[in-house]
């Protein structure tokens, strides 16, 4: 079973009772006229000390030391969990960037055929003022598309007989499909266009 955020949380209770009970062991040693982990327990005589409780002193060493390890292999659970959950984050982010990539070609293999490319755009001109943009790949230019197109010609006699009316024009730019109403007529520059 995977895991998760609320199993690794419950690891992190756990720890920080065993830390809770290790602190309290201390405490009781400290409270023993500040014997720690290592002082001896005899006098200079080699007799057990009897300024301070033996049997505690030893059961909260034990405690301690069985506290140490069960602390230490938790610490070890709670890293490989975590190690587990990230990688199921990374796996799962790669996997969406990957669905993401997949979206994407598939709508560029939807695409249609450009047959043109927009390499000049004349400022205030009829092109400029519809939004056709430089770089804009022609797929329909009112009735010329990739299956009629032959040569510039085409575009230029759909432009002649369109002059004053609307043309839909279809480009594809920055990998969408984009219309635009384009109506060729005269203006300052060459041309119906620009």
């Amino acid at each position: 079973r995977p895991v998760t955020v609320s199993d690794v949380q419950q690891l992190v209770r756990r720890k920080d009772e065993i830390e809770a009970q290790i602190k309290a062991c201390y405490e009781l040693l400290e409270g023993q006229k500040g014997v720690g982990m290592h002082e001896p327990l005899v006098d200079s005589e080699g007799f057990p000390r009897s300024d301070i409780d033996l049997y505690q002193v030893r059961t909260a060493r034990h405690n301690i030391i069985c506290l140490q390890n069960d602390h230490k292999a938790l610490m070890k659970q709670v890293e490989e969990a975590l190690h587990k959950l990230h990688a199921r984050e990374k796996e799962k982010h790669a996997r969406d960037e990957a669905e993401a990539l997949a979206e994407a070609m598939s709508q560029n293999q939807r695409l249609p055929q450009a047959f043109a490319r927009v390499n000049a755009v004349t400022p205030g001109s009829p092109a400029s003022v519809s939004g056709l943009q430089v770089d804009d790949e022609i797929v329909e230019f009112g009735s010329v598309n990739v299956n009629n197109f032959q040569n510039l010609q085409n575009i230029a006699t759909v432009v002649q007989h369109s002059e004053g009316r609307p043309l839909s024009v279809t480009v594809i730019r920055g990998g969408r499909r984009v219309h635009v109403g384009l109506t060729p007529k005269r203006w300052a520059g060459k041309g119906l266009l620009g």
